[in-house]
């Protein structure tokens, strides 16, 4: 998945949902292996306002950066009800061709298919520790598991619990 993808142009870019969900599970260190997670301006202010921790650890290559508009997006915005910090990072992306997207919003999700991006959010995020090695199969099943109660994640819990039985059936 994510880190199949990412020796395309080697440029992640972040929307806020994964950064706060990977933070409420103790997980933010699973972004230190990119070589940089581009943050866009909106999504810097969105987790600084929710979870400013998450910004400030000096072990993940987090970088705050201005997006250039992109025209692409601003009319993909009224159709996908794309908040600031979505259409930044997507903007971001458009301008750095070949990027990997961060994000659990269904709408970035769907306007990144239209764009032609790679997009990968934080169950995505957790399975890839696995074939990394980062994680162990079981305690990303417990991470998996433990969403509901310790994440503002929204994951429909049949979905969830496909995901974990899946997760839990790999070799």
């Amino acid at each position: 998945m994510a880190d199949q993808v990412i020796g395309v142009n080697g440029i992640v870019v972040a929307d806020a949902g994964p950064l706060i969900h990977l933070d409420e599970l103790d997980c933010l260190w699973l972004l230190q292996d990119f070589c940089e997670v581009k943050v866009p301006e909106a999504v810097w202010r969105e987790v600084a306002h929710h979870r400013p921790l998450a910004l400030q650890n000096p072990n993940i290559p987090l970088l705050r950066c201005t997006a250039t508009p992109s025209e692409k997006v601003a009319a993909l915005t009224p159709l996908y009800t794309l908040h600031a910090g979505e259409r930044e990072a997507l903007c971001l992306c458009v301008e750095f061709s070949g990027s990997l997207l961060l994000t659990d919003d269904t709408a970035a999700r769907l306007a990144a298919k239209i764009l032609v991006l790679e997009a990968h959010g934080t169950i995505g995020l957790l399975v890839r520790a696995i074939r990394r090695q980062q994680l162990t199969k079981s305690k990303v099943v417990d991470l998996l598991g433990a969403i509901p109660n310790r994440s503002s994640l929204h994951i429909r819990r049949t979905l969830l619990a496909e995901i974990i039985q899946k997760v839990a059936d790999t070799v």
